[in-house]
């Protein structure tokens, strides 16, 4: 936005020095060949004046030494011409005055007419300013006078003004743009101290706040509005945050306790309502795993946990052979596959958690007779790390679902758990700065990816 900015504004300046610049330059031109124009008349009238007695008495032997004088004292080529259009005195190359213009303006001056000037003279033009004036004894024209004068002197006079003012203009573009980019930081300061607040907030730094103090009035109150709406954000996160955890804690005790009530209760039942006990006491038992993965969850949310350097690799071949026995008691064939040392950037528990909550739904929920890999594939900047099994898998719409709290998928509603395993593992991916992918598997199964950074590339 601040390029956009200093560019509009530089593209502004340049149309108002063009519109200002370019008729200047023009007035320039003007005005110099209107001087020389004058000049050259004057010239032509007074050599008007000396070649009349000559032509009137025809005595012209003296005029080529007149006219060669002035040649050599002004470099301007001159020429008098009879009734007859015939020149009885040259001083130049009478080719020069042979041309089309040079003729034409002789016929205007015989005609009895002053002509002179083709309109103004540019710098790029090469062609000598022709000038006729009519030789006049009585009020009757006798000749006519031409004159040739180059224009060097006159482009180079007007190139220099042009040069000057261009440069002049270059240099006040350069001047505006130093002050188009100080405008421009000045006034978007504060809408990046705003982004740079909402990624930070985005990220967890609840705390972060923009300076109120830079920028425009307007954008100031903006940055106070923003702060304001940011301080009744975070406080009411971290309420909900501190009520779900207060109250996961506080509802610990009395289940604990109704749980050791009720398995106390088992002597009194009878054996028509052992079965009834028996749900009773896995009630109790979800509740609690419910209970202890919220907890689990506000802890996460609520810490602020820098990223440290692990080894991926090392840690799944460790979760590999922890769920070993009961992957093999429930007849599922646990593999590892894929590098042997992988260095992540993740909080301390990242992967060990993430890992155990994946392996532990693949073992619950593939069945007797499947197999489930662990890979760990590190990349250029990232390392993906994946759990994918042969079981039934997830249709695309509980893929979708799969990371929200306390969900479950339709097909498994008998099987114990509390639905916040996926959850769990989403938030810790997202507090090391790493990404969550659920995708299927061919032709079935379920492929759940984690891609968090490696070493040479901190998490955000």
């Amino acid at each position: 936005m601040r390029r956009r900015l200093v560019i509009t504004y530089v593209v502004m300046l340049a149309c108002v020095l063009f519109a200002l610049e370019v008729p200047l330059a023009s007035n320039v031109a003007a005005g110099r060949t209107d001087a020389m124009v004058v000049d050259r008349l004057l010239d032509a009238n007074r050599l008007a004046a000396i070649a009349e007695p000559a032509l009137r008495e025809g005595r012209t032997a003296g005029l080529a030494a007149e006219l060669d004088q002035y040649r050599a004292v002004f470099g301007i080529s001159a020429a008098v011409a009879n009734r007859d259009a015939t020149f009885v005195a040259l001083a130049g190359d009478p080719a020069d005055f042979g041309t089309a213009n040079a003729r034409r303006r002789m016929g205007e001056a015989l005609g009895g007419s002053r002509s002179g000037g083709d309109g103004t003279i540019w710098p790029w033009q090469r062609s000598p300013l022709t000038l006729a004036v009519p030789v006049t004894s009585g009020g009757e024209v006798i000749g006519a006078v031409v004159t040739l004068s180059p224009t060097r002197l006159l482009r180079a006079d007007e190139a220099r003004v042009w040069t000057v003012a261009g440069l002049a203009g270059v240099v006040a573009l350069a001047l505006f743009l130093v002050v188009a980019v100080v405008l421009a930081r000045w006034i978007l300061r504060p809408v990046t101290e705003l982004d740079y607040t909402a990624l930070r907030m985005a990220a967890g730094d609840l705390d972060s706040r923009v300076p109120a103090d830079v920028g425009p009035p307007e954008l100031r109150h903006l940055a106070r509005s923003f702060n304001t709406m940011a301080a009744h954000v975070s406080a009411s996160l971290v309420r909900q945050r501190a009520f779900v955890a207060q109250a996961s804690h506080q509802l610990r005790n009395p289940l604990a306790a109704l749980r050791i009530r009720v398995d106390n209760m088992t002597r009194y039942v009878d054996r028509a309502g052992r079965d009834e006990h028996r749900l009773l006491l896995e009630e109790t038992e979800r509740l609690g795993s419910i209970l202890d993965g919220l907890l689990a969850l506000a802890r996460i949310e609520r810490s602020q946990q820098r990223p440290v350097l692990l080894d991926a690799a090392r840690i799944a071949d460790e979760r590999v052979i922890a769920w070993g026995p009961l992957a093999a008691e429930r007849g599922v064939e646990l593999r590892r596959v894929g590098a042997t040392t992988a260095p992540v950037q993740a909080v301390a528990t990242a992967v060990d958690q993430s890992l155990d909550a994946l392996i532990d739904n693949a073992v619950k929920f593939c069945g007797p007779g499947t197999t489930v890999s662990i890979d760990v594939r590190p990349a250029e900047s990232t390392v993906d790390i994946s759990v994918a099994d042969d079981g039934p898998g997830l249709s695309p719409a509980d893929l979708c679902r799969a990371t929200e709290r306390l969900w479950r998928a339709p097909s498994v509603q008998n099987v114990e758990g509390a639905g916040l395993g996926l959850a769990i593992v989403a938030a810790l991916v997202e507090a090391s700065g790493g990404a969550l992918e659920l995708t299927g598997c061919d032709p079935h199964g379920l492929r759940v990816t984690l891609t968090l950074p490696g070493p040479a590339a901190p998490a955000d």
